[in-house]
């Protein structure tokens, strides 16, 4: 954008942002502009962003309406927000190596593009199964127990995990389900790749 594009965003943002606290606050445009020490067409011109005015003139109108001058640019030029929203009906259930029987796996967000950061997945255990996955990947994994409790092998360790324990480990080391000790488990597990891995 250029630099007059960027003062006719600026004077807009300034304008609606005076005349918006200015009607919160059920002030007319004679009030704040006597308090501020200029016209009343002044006032107009700079809600309406027909002129530019100085940080002095920003600084008085901030005191008529009783904000700071941070107020008057705190929203502007605020990053577009971009955050990935899953409903819970729309979590993408896959199939994972070791996951045929009795536990289910729903990826939690996808789509993040060609260097893919990291998978969360909420993993449901619905019954006891005589095979235990091992599984074995680059980057770090940290599970979050939800309900039921599990003996969670990593490499030669167990741990055993009830609701609101939580488990970091390296992901290349082996590790999965070592015992189902309370049916149903569910839990979240979250994969962090490290930068320029090849994801499993």
């Amino acid at each position: 954008m250029s630099e007059a594009g960027n003062g006719d965003a600026l004077a807009h943002h300034l304008g609606n942002t005076v005349r918006r606290i200015r009607l919160q606050h059920g002030l007319t445009i004679a009030d704040v502009a006597e308090k501020a020490g200029i016209s009343r067409g002044m006032l107009s011109k700079i809600e309406t962003a027909q002129t530019a005015t100085s940080l002095d003139t920003l600084s008085r109108l901030a005191h008529a309406l009783g904000v700071t001058m941070a107020t008057l640019f705190r929203d502007y030029d605020m990053p577009s927000g971009s955050a990935q929203l899953v409903r819970k009906e729309e979590a993408m259930e896959v199939v994972r190596r070791g996951s045929k029987r009795g536990h289910t796996y729903h990826l939690l967000s996808y789509d993040q593009g060609p260097n893919k950061t990291f998978d969360p997945f909420l993993i449901t255990i619905d019954h006891e199964s005589e095979i235990f996955p091992s599984f074995e990947h680059p980057g770090t994994e940290f599970i979050y127990m939800l309900t039921g409790k599990i003996e969670y092998r990593h490499g030669d360790s167990t741990y055993v995990l009830s609701p609101g324990d939580a488990l970091t480990f390296r992901g290349e080391v082996p590790h999965g389900p070592e015992r189902l000790i309370e049916c149903p488990i569910t839990f979240l597990s979250v994969i962090i790749y490290p930068p320029n891995s090849s994801q499993q």
